[in-house]
Parts: structure tokens; sequence; C-alpha cells
């Protein structure tokens, strides 16, 4: 026995060595096994896949194989793949996260919370619903991590002055013979202080949980929210570059109010689940609760007010976000004319608009520029300073992320180009026998469980090419089957691997893997529900739906048949 375990504990060591080293090996049959330029496409992709779920390499390295593999292996020409690293849509992604990066600067995120909070009040149910209504708002824009990594210290804090501290909670519910506590309220026996305790340990947990799930719901609600909806956008325009539905706009129109039906849907479960569903929803009981209220009442205002009045900088970052915003909503929204129209048409796209903003912000003055100063001798000669410095903005964007989606469109071109995604969708005719609304049922379902394990780029990344071959085999329109996956990969709720949100909440130590997997499968049912119901009501309405389009059509024709059209585009292209 000794020896085995010896032997394990060395293999665990170096298990993902192994695997990167292992992994290519397992997989060589499938070179050998499928037509030649499918299979290896097909290598390259489950070889990326793997490293992805097991996180073998890091996840921007995977990313970049494309740029190895392809070429070597003769899928794609090393100047077709580059490019794909840096498209248009990586540009509004970019913007975003640097105006996220100025909003954080300035602090305006932390106001926005504390406003909020201070607003719903602290009885467990309100707070949880201004906690989630507070993280879904703001990882519509910053990113979900962010977010979830803004939001757990306030909860905490706030916990702590309704509470008290945490491991005396803990020592609480684990003995009643403890009665220091029993000064609070001399009426109240060991037994009810236990009890309280451990109604106040649920409070605790749902509200650290409500956070990381409501940032996921969030990101889904805007494109610039979350990396799979810009795989939507970025594989959209390759497979079917005819398609000009989906903006910044008309994806907000559709993806809110799915947001807000699920956000509900969600706070109603979490308040259920953790005690915050009573009658002390409206009426006041227990002293010592109301005392614990109060007090959490103050320390939200006290800390509101440290903030001090909103300053130059605040109002200015504001400012450029609300127009960002409103610029990305009006440029092209499918029910009236936008200002696109004042340019040539299709020359300005979102990442145009998300990028004049962001340079802005490097130039504005982040104190308030003053006329007294040019003819004041006296007054002092500080140095200019913008609202963002390059250096800030370097530090706080995750370049990984760009490279994750560079890989994720890389990827996409070679399932295109290689015929791989047409070949995955002849295999998949069973399901042409499935209803449609069937099938958004269980493509939600299974990309909502394949997230649990792979991050939620990885999954749209490795399966939209699969699902827009599906929609166009079963004559449906494909974006009834990819809006759905690309929704589904962000409710990502059960394991705390699941998605890097969910890992922040869990790090903070209080909640349990069970806690977060009872609650998560039941949050992915509803989110399944609610995705579906979207789908089938205002969805089908705002993106017409019910029809077979006329741009799948144009795109259909080169996929259906590779073999016939490939060969000729390849050598007029060569030609030129």
């Amino acid at each position: 026995g000794m020896k085995i375990s010896v032997v394990s504990k060395k293999l665990w060591c170096v298990h993902k060595q192994l695997l990167l080293f292992l992994a290519p090996l397992v997989f060589l049959p499938l070179l050998f096994t499928l037509p030649e330029k499918e299979g290896k496409c097909l290598y390259v992709v489950i070889l990326m896949a793997t490293f992805w779920c097991t996180e073998a390499l890091p996840l921007a390295v995977t990313a970049m194989l494309p740029v190895c593999l392809f070429p070597t292996l003769g899928i794609l020409p090393a100047k077709k793949v580059c490019p794909q690293y840096f498209i248009e849509t990586n540009f509004l992604f970019l913007s975003g996260l640097v105006l996220a990066s100025s909003i954080e600067e300035w602090g305006l995120h932390r106001r926005i919370a504390l406003k909020v909070l201070s607003i719903v009040g602290v009885k467990p149910a309100w707070l949880i619903l201004g906690m989630m209504m507070t993280s879904s708002f703001l990882s519509m824009w910053l990113s979900n991590t962010a977010t979830t990594a803004m939001m757990l210290p306030i909860a905490n804090a706030i916990l702590e002055s309704l509470f008290g501290d945490l491991e005396t909670l803990k020592q609480k519910c684990k003995s009643p013979e403890d009665h220091d506590s029993s000064a609070i309220n001399g009426t109240m026996t060991a037994e009810e202080i236990r009890s309280e305790s451990e109604y106040q340990l649920k409070v605790w947990k749902g509200f650290l949980i409500c956070i990381p799930y409501a940032a996921s719901i969030g990101g889904t609600a805007t494109l610039t929210g979350t990396a799979p909806n810009l795989i939507l956008i970025g594989q959209l325009k390759s497979y079917f570059p005819d398609c000009d539905l989906i903006n910044f706009g008309s994806w907000f129109a559709f993806a809110f109010p799915l947001m807000l039906l699920f956000l509900f849907l969600g706070w109603i479960w979490i308040s259920f689940l953790y005690g915050g569903l009573n009658t002390r929803l409206c009426f006041t009981k227990h002293d010592h609760r109301a005392q614990a209220e109060a007090r959490a009442i103050a320390l939200i205002k006290e800390d509101y007010r440290k903030l001090g009045p909103i300053n130059f900088a605040e109002g200015a970052i504001s400012f450029f976000f609300i127009l960002f915003a409103v610029l990305l909503f009006t440029r092209d929204p499918k029910f009236v004319t936008g200002w696109s129209v004042f340019f040539k048409k299709g020359y300005v796209s979102d990442a145009v608009t998300g990028v004049i903003i962001v340079s802005i912000l490097f130039f504005f003055p982040s104190q308030k520029p003053s006329l007294s100063w040019w003819f004041d001798p006296k007054a002092v000669n500080t140095p200019y300073v913008p609202l963002l410095s390059w250096k800030k903005a370097q530090d706080s964007v995750p370049w990984n992320i760009i490279l994750l989606l560079g890989g994720g469109f890389a990827m996409a071109k070679a399932c295109e180009e290689s015929g791989l995604a047409s070949w995955i969708g002849g295999h998949l005719q069973p399901l042409a026998e499935v209803p449609p609304a069937v099938a958004v049922m269980l493509i939600t379902a299974f990309l909502a469980c394949f997230t649990e394990f792979a991050s939620n780029t990885a999954t749209i990344i490795i399966f939209l090419p699969v699902i827009a071959e599906l929609a166009i085999r079963v004559s449906v329109n494909p974006l009834y089957f990819m809006i759905p996956a690309t929704v589904g990969c962000s409710y990502a709720f059960m394991l705390p691997v699941s998605t890097p949100p969910n890992s922040i909440a869990f790090a903070s130590g209080h909640l349990m893997v069970k806690d977060m997997v009872k609650t998560g499968f039941v949050m992915n049912i509803l989110g399944i529900l609610s995705v579906s119901l979207a789908m089938n009501t205002w969805g089908v309405a705002m993106f017409n739906l019910s029809s077979y389009p006329q741009w799948a059509h144009t795109a259909n024709t080169t996929a259906a048949s590779p073999h016939v059209h490939f060969p000729s585009i390849r050598s007029t292209n060569a030609t030129l």
C-alpha cells in the first residue's frame, strides 16, 4: 500500500504535465479515423477543450494554441489565424474594460452600491434584493469578477454590523451553554440564542451566495457584460456576414427583461432557502434584531457619508459612463432609426463608439478646470491629472481574456474553413426530430451543465459552431439556438470552480460546496425556464425567429457543400 500512495502522490504533483503529454497521444486516432481536414481540426478543438477544462495550461496559453497548431497541421495559414486575435469585437470588449477600470479608480461603484443599500433597507430579504440588484447592475458594465470582488467586502461589513463577529456566531450555533450573550436580552433562553444564531448564519450564507449569482446573471444583460456574448457576435459576423440583427441595443432590449425575470426568481429562491422570506419582510419584532438593523443602516449611511459629496472626477466618469451606454443603445436600435445614419452605411460599429469614449478618458481633467488659476501667480502648479492614466488601465485590464476571445475566434474560423462544423452538423441529424422549442431547452440545459466544469468562454467557443450548424441542418433560425446557448453558458452556479465570481465568494470561507450545489441546481432550472420563456415570447418577436432568414440561406449554400465551393473561392483569392 505504501508504495502505491507514494507513487500516486508523485503522479499528482505532475498531473498537469502528464496531461499535456498524454492528451495529444490519446486523441491521435482522431487524425486517422475522420476525413483528413476535419479530423485535424477536431483534434485541435478537443485538445484545447481538454486543456481548458483541466487548466493544464493557463487559459490564455491554451488560447494561443491555434497559432501553433493550425498552420503546422495545414488547417489554416498563419496570416488567417493571427488577425482573429484582435478583431472588432475585441475593441468593444477592451473599451468596456477600460471604462470599468476608470469607474473603479474613482470609487464610483462603491457609491452606487452604498446608495442602493441605504434605499432598500436591511431586513434580510430586502437586503439580499438590494445586493442582487446592485451586483447585477454593476456587472452589466464591470466584469463579473470585479463586481463580486467589490461587493463582498461591503456585504461582510453590513453582516458584521447586523450579526456581530462571524466566529462568535459559529460558536453560538455549536454550544447553547455559552451564556455571555444573554446580556443582550435577559429573556432569551440558551436554545433561542442557538436558533437565532443558526438563522443569522443562514442569512449570512444567503447574502454571500447571492452576489456571484447576481453578477453572473447581470453579465448576460449587455453585450460587453461578459465574454461569451462577444463570442456570439464575433462568430455571427464570421458565419453569417449578412446578419446584422444583434448589436448592443438590440441585445439589451432582449436580455435585460430576461435578467430582471431571472433575478426576481433567484431572489425568491435564495430568500426562501436562507431564511429571509417570512413575515419579517413587513413587520418588526424582536428588539435585538431591530437594534442590529439600526446599527447596519447607520453603518451604510456612515460609509456613504465618508465618501463625501460627489467630486468633479466622479461626476465626469458618471457622465461618460452614461454617454457610453446611451451612444451604444442608440447607434442602431432596430425599432427606431439610430444615429449611425449620419455616417457612411456600415462603417461605424459599436467598437468605434466604445473606443472614442474611452480615448477621451485619457485626457479629460479629473480636477475642475478654473480660469482664476491662470491669473493667480500664487496658485499651486500641480501636474495635470486626467481621469485615467495608461498605467492604471494597463494594470487593471485582464489581458488574458482578450487572448481568450481571440483563441475562440481563431477556433471558430478553423471549424468553418476546415468543414468540421458542417461535418458535425451532419452527425446531429437525429436531433431534427425534436421540436425546436424543446431543443432550445435541451441546448440551454446542456450548456448550463457543461459550463459548471469549464470556463464560460471556453464552453461557448467549443459549442457555438456546432449549434449554428445544427440550426442550419434543421432549418431553424440560427439565432433561435445560438442566443439561448450564449446565455446558458453564463449560468455557472453549482460549483466554486465554475466561474471566478463563485471562487471569490467561496474563498471567503463561510460557504460549503453543498450550499452552492443545492442553491445552484435550482438556479440552473430557473434559468433554463426563464431563457425558454424569453426566447419563445419577446425573443421571437424581436429577432423574427419564426422564419428561416435570408442571411442563413446565403451562408448555408457555402457551408452545406464545402467541397464544391471552397476550392474555387480559394483559387480566385489566390489569383487576386
